[in-house]
């Protein structure tokens, strides 16, 4: 197994996207303290501890109960390393038990990870049939299949084009509406053969439940709403100098990634007319380099590289 690739307590495998380059740009002080907010299986973790010194210390949060079992092992080989069972929009929480005020960098990998996509028992993906769950932390209600036996025509509708951009979201909703009252909606095989017959046109090379899945898992996880949370929070905890590193894997991530850095990078927005000094007009955040996609030979490697960017910003030390 290669240094970019762990394998979790079920086996499944996790080869984590653009490696090296996030942890470049993440650890400046070898030293200092940082927070991989989306620990998963621990290859970002694995490679930012080697980089760290005796004093060093590291965080890693995760909602899924398999990523912290793995967090726990790797804390008990190590104890520059420690973990928060959590989603990091929780950051502050998270922060404040180890009485962090701040630290010199942030880590957030979004998204579903591969053991989860793989585990045909989580219900994430559509190739595999299994229980219409997708929970990123199982102990959390409602699952998909729950919220989909009581949700209103109008609200899945409104969740399948919201999150997933779903062009046919309503006939879709339609369907799922009239096909629960002669049967429960309860594995991923169900939903994604409800889709396909949904969906009139079908897009080339892309499976048409695509979307549907895709927005449902971000809605089930408040993957957005705990996004905002965490960049927020994230920024305020930076120490001067320190970085967030965010690597997303679907537009509506990125858009959100890529709105909340650059407002940031270019500071308060004063009207016009109003005296300002030059302290004012400073934002006090500075992006650093421009969004990296993963290259050929990742994407080789890995396929689900392919989608991958990153974005990089820094507040600028005093």
């Amino acid at each position: 197994m290669t240094d970019n690739q762990q394998e979790s307590a079920a086996g499944f495998k996790h080869r984590s996207v653009l490696l090296d380059e996030a942890v470049d740009y993440l650890v400046n002080d070898p030293a200092g303290c940082y927070v991989d907010a989306t620990f998963g299986r621990g290859g970002h973790s694995r490679l930012i501890l080697g980089q760290l010194g005796d004093s060093g210390q590291l965080m890693g949060i995760d909602k899924d109960p398999e990523a912290i079992r793995v967090a726990g092992k790797l804390a008990a080989d190590d104890a520059r390393f420690s973990w928060f069972h959590g989603s990091f929009a929780q950051l502050d929480e998270a922060l404040d038990s180890k009485e962090w005020a701040q630290v010199n960098g942030v880590l957030m990998d979004l998204g579903v990870s591969s053991p989860q996509l793989d585990d045909a028992s989580r219900g994430f993906s559509f190739m595999r049939n299994g229980p219409l769950d997708m929970r990123m932390n199982p102990e959390q209600e409602p699952s998909a299949s729950q919220w989909l036996a009581t949700a209103d025509e109008k609200d899945i509708a409104d969740v399948i084009w919201r999150y997933g951009e779903e062009r046919f979201s309503r006939r879709i909703a339609r369907l799922v509406v009239a096909r629960r009252q002669e049967e429960a909606i309860e594995t991923t095989r169900q939903l994604a053969e409800l889709v396909a017959e949904a969906v009139p046109k079908k897009e080339k090379h892309k499976h048409p439940a695509t979307r549907t899945f895709q927005a449902i898992r971000i809605f089930i996880n408040r993957e957005l709403e705990d996004l905002e949370i965490g960049l927020k929070s994230a920024v305020d905890r930076l120490a001067p100098g320190g970085r967030l590193v965010v690597i997303s894997f679907h537009s509506l991530e990125d858009r959100l990634v890529k709105r909340f850095m650059r407002d940031l990078a270019k500071g308060p927005k004063i009207p016009r007319g109003v005296p300002v000094t030059a302290d004012q007009e400073q934002s006090g955040f500075r992006l650093v380099g421009k969004a990296s996609k993963a290259n050929e030979q990742e994407i080789e490697e890995n396929v689900r590289a392919r989608s991958a960017v990153m974005r990089v910003l820094e507040r600028v030390a005093n």
